[in-house]
Parts: structure tokens; C-alpha cells; sequence
């Protein structure tokens, strides 16, 4: 059967069990507990030999039909959903990393992120050790027998830098090491991390598979192409669960100790998004592409950065990873601190605020805001200036977005 495409699979991806009322949108079960008919029947739920559930951080209808979709739209084996992309990013590392082991990244992430390994894996013995990930020859020589895994963006927040995935892919399997992608920027429907070699796939789905902000989410995925019997950590459990040692790690006890679960009503309201999710990041996105090339003819502005521009260093590598449209946001420079400010004052339908890939368009001053509590020389290593400005386009008519930034800029 000719495999069908990405909108089709979302929308119709059978449910795990029959719905009592045939139901098409998979209801809402907001409730705590589940009851059972007998003693044994709650141990093979408890054990992991039956599908049912039993308490909803452990699992829970509505959000396993969403993680169903997921699985769907993507191929990967095991899919989970937490509470929040931060949620699903210390959950992956909290399960393969122990004291000792250390990371390959970039300096370049988003300032949650790169909180996370610096300051809270940091503080359990794992190292992070930065390199650039564009020069996969210095990825190479950074790692080491401690090396675990080698974590990127795929587009990083707000640099914009696009490295080599497939050629990452290549240089973790040459050392054993897992390839982990953080691909927040770009949605499945672009992005197919399977054909990359991604091992883990990290994604924020409070941002674009919400359908317009809506809730807070993050997924994990496991593609099920790692060999975890060579993997220290999860090794034992290889043993047991073969493929599967990694979502067993998780599932079986990370995820539950934390208890970052996904809201039923969440997921419910992110399997919606999931459903117009391709309409609206390609108007997003191509609105995106518009405004770069209308921003580059304004004069106040001294540069603008978006992989899509074929001036972009990152535009041959973000076309063959992610086709036409790598993206659905920019950024751009003024001269002066002062200057952002003024023209963020001026701004009247982009609204001020911190997230992305809203349906809305989202404007921030990342220096003053996400990586405020950074030093002045820290967001310089960090590829953060004072005069940067970051542009989320959402699906508002381009005309009309042209015109606010025309009338902002005099």
C-alpha cells in the first residue's frame, strides 16, 4: 500500500481500543484512576503485561492516542509525552547520563537548555563539552570514552545555525555514541529524523503542534536503532528489553519519579494542532521567507539572519534537511541596545512575548529577556548580542506584517 501522507496519517490513526460512542476525536479523560474488574487484572497492568492503564501519570488514553499520532506521522518505535519540552530534554538525559559520562554540544542553544547542562546535569558529575558542531572533524576529536551522546537543534534558538545531520549521524555510529536532536524548530512534517540517523528526538510541542499556543507539551522520541547492549547505563536492561531498554528506562521509572506528565486536556488539545499542522507552518514559514527578503531591503537594520535566504551560510544544508522553508522565524540586528527597544515599543499587531511558532507572530529581545541573567562576555560566547532581535512569523497576512515593521522601522 503506497504510504499515505503526513495530514492523513494524523487524522487517521486508529485508536488503541474501540471508543464505547465511536467518538472521532479520541475524548478527554481527565480523571486520576482506573478502575478494575479484578485483583489480577491490576498486577498485569502494574507489571507492564497488559495495555491498560492504571493511573494517569503512569498513562492515560487521551495522551496515549496522541503519542499514537506521533508515532505515526514520524516511525519512531517509542514516543513519550511529558509536560513541557524542558520536561522531555532532563528526562532523556536523567536516563542515559550517570556521573562520569559527558556530552557533545554547541554553545549555541536555547538558554533553558543550556542552563539544564551546565548548571543541573552539571551538578550530578556529567560534563558538557562544547565544540562547533558545524566542523564535524572537531566533534570527532572531542569525543572520548566517557562520550554518551552527541546533542544538537536542529536550527538553534536564536543563532539560527544549521549543522550536518547526517554527517553527525555518521560520526556518533563510527564511536558508539547516541545522536540526540532537539528538533523544536522543525516540525515533523519537514523534518524526518529517522532518514538522518537521529537516535532520540527531542520536541517542544508547546510550539508548533499545538495549533496556536494553546498548551504546554514536549515528546521524546527512540527510533529504535541504537544497540544498548553497548550502552553502559542501560546495558542490563538490553538484556531484557533488547530495542526497547531505553523506553523501558524511561517509562519504567525516569518518567514516573519526575512525574512531568502530559495534561489529558493537553494532549487533546496538541492532537488537534497535529491535524492543521502542516497548513499552518507552511503559511507561517513561506511568510517567514517574504519578510527576511523584505527586511534586507530596510536600512535601519544591519543584517538579517534566516537559513531560508539563499545569502544564508546554512541555506544548502537547511534545504537538503528541511526543503524549502527551514523554519518559521528570523532575526535581525539594529546598530544600537537602544534601538530595539524603541522599535519593539512601536510594534502594534506583533505581540511582545517570549514563545514561538504561535499562530500569532512573537517578537523578543533575546539578550534582555531569555539569556538576561547571563553576563555581557557570556551571551557574546553564546552568540547572543545586545542588538539581536528574534521574529517568530506566524500566519497573520503578510502584507499587513510588512506594514507594522515598515511603520516600526521609521
Amino acid at each position: 500500500m503506497e504510504r499515505q501522507g503526513f495530514s492523513t496519517r494524523v487524522i487517521h490513526t486508529e485508536y488503541a481500543k474501540k471508543d464505547a460512542h465511536n467518538a472521532l476525536q479520541m475524548p478527554i479523560y481527565s480523571n486520576a484512576a482506573f478502575e478494575f474488574d479484578t485483583a489480577e487484572q491490576m498486577e498485569n497492568a502494574f507489571l507492564g503485561r497488559s495495555p491498560d492503564h492504571a493511573y494517569s501519570r503512569i498513562s492515560n488514553p487521551t495522551v496515549e492516542n496522541f503519542e499514537q499520532r506521533i508515532r505515526s506521522i514520524t516511525g519512531a518505535m517509542g514516543v513519550t509525552a511529558l509536560s513541557s519540552g524542558m520536561a522531555a530534554i532532563s528526562n532523556v538525559f536523567f536516563t542515559i547520563a550517570k556521573s562520569g559520562d559527558n556530552i557533545i554540544t554547541s554553545r549555541h542553544l536555547f538558554g533553558n537548555t543550556y542552563s539544564f547542562l551546565t548548571s543541573t546535569l552539571n551538578a550530578f558529575g556529567v560534563e558538557t563539552r562544547f565544540c562547533d558542531l558545524t566542523n564535524v572533524e572537531e566533534v570527532a576529536n572531542a569525543i572520548n570514552k566517557k562520550t554518551i551522546a552527541v546533542f544538537l537543534e536542529t536550527i538553534t534558538n536564536p543563532q539560527l545555525e544549521i549543522a550536518d545531520i547526517a554527517s553527525l549521524s555518521k560520526i556518533s555510529r563510527e564511536h558508539g555514541v547516541l545522536l540526540i536532536v532537539d528538533s523544536t524548530l522543525t516540525p515533523p512534517n519537514i523534518f524526518a529524523a529517522l532518514e538522518f540517523g537521529v537516535d532520540i528526538e527531542i520536541i517542544s510541542s508547546t510550539k508548533m503542534i499545538t495549533g496556536g499556543a494553546t498548551s504546554m507539551g514536549g515528546l521524546v522520541l527512540d527510533y529504535g536503532k541504537f544497540d544498548w547492549s553497548k550502552f553502559a547505563k542501560l546495558s542490563d536492561l538490553a538484556q531484557r528489553f533488547g530495542p526497547f531498554a531505553f523506553n523501558a528506562k524511561l517509562r519504567r521509572e525516569i518518567f514516573r519519579n519526575l512525574g512531568a506528565c502530559l495534561s489529558p486536556y493537553h494532549a487533546y488539545l496538541q492532537s488537534l494542532g497535529l491535524e492543521t499542522l502542516s497548513l499552518r507552518f507552511d503559511k507561517a514559514a513561506s511568510n517567514c521567507l517574504l519578510l527576511a527578503e523584505y527586511l534586507q531591503t530596510e536600512g535601519k537594520i544591519t543584517d538579517v539572519n534566516y537559513p531560508g535566504l539563499k545569502t544564508s551560510a546554512f541555506y544548502e544544508v537547511g534545504k537538503k534537511q528541511f526543503g524549502s522553508y527551514p523554519g518559521a522565524m528570523l532575526t535581525f540586528n539594529f546598530s544600537r541596545r537602544e534601538e530595539c527597544f524603541v522599535f519593539l515599543n512601536k510594534l502594534k499587531i506583533i505581540s511582545r512575548a517570549s514563545n514561538i511558532y504561535d499562530n500569532r507572530s512573537l517578537i523578543i529581545h533575546p539578550a534582555s529577556t531569555i539569556f538576561c541573567d547571563y553576563t555581557p562576555e557570556k551571551r557574546a560566547e553564546l552568540g547572543v548580542s545586545d542588538t539581536l532581535i528574534r521574529l517568530s512569523v506566524g500566519i497573520e497576512e503578510v502584507e499587513d506584517l510588512k506594514n507594522e515593521l515598515h511603520t516600526a522601522l521609521i
